[in-house]
């Protein structure tokens, strides 16, 4: 059976059980029996204290639910882990282990245990210690966090990978503020059994995904993982982002899942070698989330910045030299025609500075002029200025049905800054708060990402 055939029913599950469900609405058994009510399929609770939760009727352990189950969540503390799975011998194919408590705190025994009793019981294992999964198309939320306090993002072409439930949290959270979506969410915690690659494999199948963002402390076979992002990347857009760099991040990535997160140098020279994209730091991961999930991906180098601060212009030009994009200068047809009709006082070079004395659709005048000669194009505008409206936002959305080339903007906060950014990022055009994260976002667009380390 292939990988994508497997893991269908971990991902879409046609039934579910909750191992520690419970009506109490601020337990984590609770939140999270909750949050699958609307799951497509059937949906057990287990739990020897009830004989009804939320409507549904309760079972006293998972050997009394009649038929297999798919998907096990058990939501129970560490110790009593082992003896639960071993009762779900010929009842469950994967066991989704929220409970925290194993190598994470020095239990190593323990989790040895747990892979013990899986093996044995014939059910693969996510987790311990995790989030698990969503999947908006399937209505699948396996989270123990509230809705209240974090708005999951809808359908979309990205997947997530994390091997934190926080990094995911964060991802999430950026994509769902984008108004884009998500297709599969994977959080893996300590991957005492399924692991990223796993995953990989199933996701370079998945009609639904497009973008893959993945947040790795550690790593279990070097050479399963380097295969399956190889394979997956041939495919599909991955990006990956390594913590535990230096001797202090591999200490708290051991101290978070247990796993030890081996030798930076050794991984970085080696995604480099097979061409794998890699975040250097976490603001780099979350811009080129925004930016995969907005536009497409595209190639070439050359990138035009257009502004209304010089200041501004200069700090991305310097962003553009660590990402290999290069600024070569306007042609001298483009500069002629710019010149022609623009004050002697604007800047036309690379950037092309339009200054504080900007009317709106000079953005327009000068895009056009230069839109069959660059590959990407940075857009900056301070809206401290007179000049500047909303009517921006029809212009670069015009500008980018016209052209097909991505385009990435950095809007300076204050006056219509909100608004400004709202309509650009409802029109697909990713706004970011510096010129610098403009630069990072457009570099993943033309497929540059990650900054050239020496």
């Amino acid at each position: 059976m292939t990988t994508k055939k497997y893991l269908e029913s971990l991902f879409c599950p046609g039934s579910v059980a909750v191992v520690g469900a419970t009506e109490s609405p601020g337990k984590l058994g609770g939140i999270v029996l909750t949050n699958l009510l609307g799951v497509k399929g059937r949906l057990y609770p287990v739990n020897p204290a009830y004989r009804e939760v939320m409507g549904l009727r309760a079972y006293a352990s998972i050997r009394e639910i009649p038929g297999a189950v798919d998907l096990s969540i058990i939501i129970r503390p560490a110790a009593e882990v082992p003896e639960l799975l071993r009762q779900h011998a010929g009842k469950a194919r994967f066991a989704l282990i929220v409970s925290a408590g194993f190598a994470e705190v020095g239990e190593a025994a323990l989790q040895e245990e747990l892979v013990k009793a899986g093996r044995e019981s014939g059910v693969r294992l996510v987790g311990p210690n995790c989030l698990g999964i969503y999947n908006p198309r399937h209505r699948l939320d396996t989270m123990f966090l509230p809705h209240a306090c974090l708005k999951r993002p809808g359908k979309g072409n990205v997947a997530i990978v994390s091997q934190s439930g926080a990094i995911m949290i964060c991802l999430l959270e950026t994509i769902g503020r984008s108004g884009t979506g998500v297709s599969k969410v994977f959080n893996y915690g300590n991957a005492a059994d399924i692991d990223a690659p796993e995953v990989y494999d199933y996701l370079a199948e998945d009609a639904e995904t497009s973008v893959v963002v993945s947040y790795l402390e550690s790593i279990g076979d070097g050479r399963k993982f380097i295969g399956a992002a190889r394979r997956l990347a041939d495919k599909k857009r991955l990006i990956v982002l390594r913590a535990g760099k230096g001797a202090g991040g591999q200490a708290a990535a051991f101290s978070h899942t247990g796993r030890l997160a081996g030798r930076y140098e050794v991984f970085h020279s080696i995604l480099r070698e097979y061409g794998i994209m890699e975040a250097p730091d976490y603001d780099s991961l979350m811009d080129a989330a925004k930016a995969l999930s907005f536009q497409s991906i595209s190639t070439g180098k050359r990138l035009c910045i257009i502004t209304n601060g010089g200041g501004s212009g200069v700090l991305a030009s310097d962003e553009c030299m660590k990402h290999g994009l290069e600024l070569v200068p306007l042609p001298e047809k483009s500069s002629c025609e710019l010149r022609s009709v623009f004050p002697p006082f604007y800047a036309i070079k690379n950037p092309i500075d339009l200054t504080g004395q900007v009317r709106t659709d000079d953005y327009r005048v000068a895009l056009r002029a230069v839109r069959d000669h660059y590959d990407g194009f940075v857009v900056i505008a301070l809206t401290g200025v007179a000049g500047v409206t909303v009517g921006l936002a029809d212009i670069l959305k015009e500008f980018r049905a016209e052209s097909g080339k991505p385009v990435a903007v950095h809007i300076a906060q204050g006056g219509i800054a909100p608004r400004l950014c709202g309509l650009l990022e409802k029109a697909k055009i990713p706004v970011y708060p510096s010129p610098e994260r403009a630069v990072r976002g457009m570099a993943v667009l033309l497929g540059n990402g990650g900054q050239k380390h020496e």
